[in-house]
This record gives C-alpha cells, sequence and structure tokens, in this order.
C-alpha cells in the first residue's frame, strides 16, 4: 500500500508527500516540519507560488544538502537561484522514465498558461499518477493506476454562474481564468472514470476558492 499525505491543495498553496517524494512545494517551511527529515525526493512542476515557494526551497537546501530536486528544465533557474545546488538537481524530459531503485518515476506533459508538468511514479508494481493545473488531460493515458491524484478545480455550471453574478455586478471575475487554465470536476471524474478499475483510488486536488 502506498503511504501518502495530502500536506495542502488549493490557490493558497500545494504539497503532496507520497511515500518519500514530495510533490510541489508552494507552502511555509513550517507545514513541512514534521516530514522534510524524511523526504528523499523534491519534485517541482511549474513555477507558480502555490507550487514553489522560494523560501520554504531554500530553507530545504539548507537544512537537507543531500536532499534530491527533481524536475523538468524549465524549473532549473528557479531552483539554482534558491541556492540549490546544480549537483542535487535531476532534469527530467517529458516522457523518458527515471530510475531510483526503490521507484521509478516519468514526467508528463500539461497545458497550463506556464511551462508545467505531471508525473507518473512507479513503486514496484503499483503506479500513481499526479496531474495538477491544467486545461486538459487529452493525449494522457493512464489505464489501471492504482492512485489518481488530479485536479478538480471548480463544476462547470457553478463557476459559470459565479462569473455571470459578478458580471452582472461589474465585478472582476478571477473564475475566467480558472476556467481557461485548470480541469474541471466533471473533466477529472471523465479522465478517472475511463482508466481506473474498481480498485484504484482517487484523489482530487486544487479547488477553486472565491476571490
Amino acid at each position: 500500500m502506498i503511504r501518502y499525505s495530502i500536506i495542502a491543495t488549493g490557490s493558497k498553496g500545494n504539497a503532496v508527500k507520497i511515500d518519500d517524494i514530495l510533490i510541489d512545494c508552494g507552502v511555509s517551511f513550517k507545514k513541512l516540519k514534521d516530514v522534510y527529515k524524511y523526504i528523499r525526493l523534491v519534485l517541482l512542476t511549474h513555477e507558480h507560488s502555490d507550487h514553489f515557494r522560494p523560501s520554504t526551497i531554500r530553507k530545504l537546501a539548507a537544512e537537507r544538502p543531500t536532499l534530491r530536486f527533481g524536475c523538468c528544465r524549465w524549473m532549473v533557474p528557479k531552483l539554482i537561484d534558491c541556492g540549490v545546488s546544480p549537483t542535487q538537481i535531476d532534469v527530467y524530459d517529458i516522457g523518458k522514465r527515471y530510475d531510483y531503485k526503490v521507484f521509478a518515476l516519468s514526467p508528463i506533459k500539461l497545458y497550463h498558461d506556464v511551462p508545467n508538468c505531471g508525473y507518473r511514479l512507479y513503486f514496484g508494481r503499483k503506479r500513481v499518477l499526479y496531474a495538477t493545473d491544467t486545461r486538459t488531460m487529452e493525449g494522457i493515458s493512464a489505464k489501471g493506476y492504482d492512485y489518481y491524484f488530479i485536479e478538480a478545480n471548480y463544476k462547470k455550471e457553478e463557476i459559470k454562474r459565479k462569473i455571470a453574478d459578478k458580471k452582472e455586478q461589474g465585478e472582476y471575475a478571477y473564475e475566467v481564468r480558472a476556467m481557461n487554465e485548470h480541469l474541471s470536476q466533471e473533466e477529472a471524474e471523465d479522465f478517472i472514470y475511463s482508466n481506473m478499475t474498481s480498485k484504484s483510488r482517487y484523489i482530487f486536488l486544487h479547488e477553486h476558492i472565491d476571490k
């Protein structure tokens, strides 16, 4: 069985621990105080502050000088700016598999307003998919995975109603961006139900919060 902990998820911060891997680091170091000593690898997805908090990365690198950081190429300069040594950074290409002996991983391309990726994780025979901050799951297949950590940012009818209400009141509707750059609950469910088996588990991430 895979152990996981949702440390934080949503527009105010994201960090998910799956076994000894931390995916996304958009929270304060204080929120990691119970887990940071046991993390073997920090996986980054993209540069938005709710997924990548420089002060926390800086503190992690200082407290754990042998900790590995994994990311695609667009995140490397950001990590180096935080004081992470290039020798601590594992750089990935989309679609390639990387073996860490006790687990393996493969980044997948996601579609956001900045370069972004998700991850396939392999723990022996157990398979995990992690995907958040994407406008679509088109072209991605994950048949029969054991765990799906998938963004379900909003419900379509609900968010359309909120946008209409705000426009009527002359307010700026932040929800328009959410619709254009994030996955709806309906789209997440369609993806999960077309891929999962009766033994699969799914965890919804990154719910939209009204502003």
